[in-house]
């Protein structure tokens, strides 16, 4: 049995599983924390939304690459990653303090994409930032 745990084919499933059920729970914290409803708004078709979701979706990505690759087991990649998200999470709530003239998540609920935009490359590069820092 000890055989079927070390097949790379089994730890990558498990590792996968893993970040799949991590994504849709840190995605559900994110659908709290914002005052429009992701999924219904991209629907609707609200690009700015789907820019600010997809770079969460890649910024929460990016950290479990990250976590994976320098832990060896997988309940240190799932801490280093809720680690992660965490951060990612105060970037969020960090870039909407530091632009008090825009209301970003109101900007994001009506659809302006430029602050959608700017809202997925935050994600995107405190991934990164976050992700260098994991061992």
């Amino acid at each position: 049995m000890e055989m079927f745990w070390e097949n790379i084919v089994v730890i990558t499933a498990a590792r996968y599983s893993v970040v799949v059920l991590c994504t849709m729970i840190f995605l559900a914290i994110f659908e709290l924390v914002t005052s429009y409803k992701n999924w219904q708004e991209i629907k609707n078709g609200n690009f700015a939304v789907a820019m600010a979701t997809g770079g969460k979706l890649f910024g929460i990505a990016t950290i479990f690459r990250y976590s994976i690759e320098h832990n060896d087991t997988i309940l240190q990649s799932i801490g280093w990653g809720a680690f992660g998200f965490l951060l990612l999470l105060l970037g969020y709530f960090i870039f909407e303090f530091l632009t008090p003239t825009i209301k970003v998540d109101e900007e994001i609920g009506k659809g302006n994409q430029a602050v959608g935009f700017i809202s997925m490359m935050i994600s995107i590069g405190l991934s990164f930032v976050i992700g260098a820092n994991i061992r």
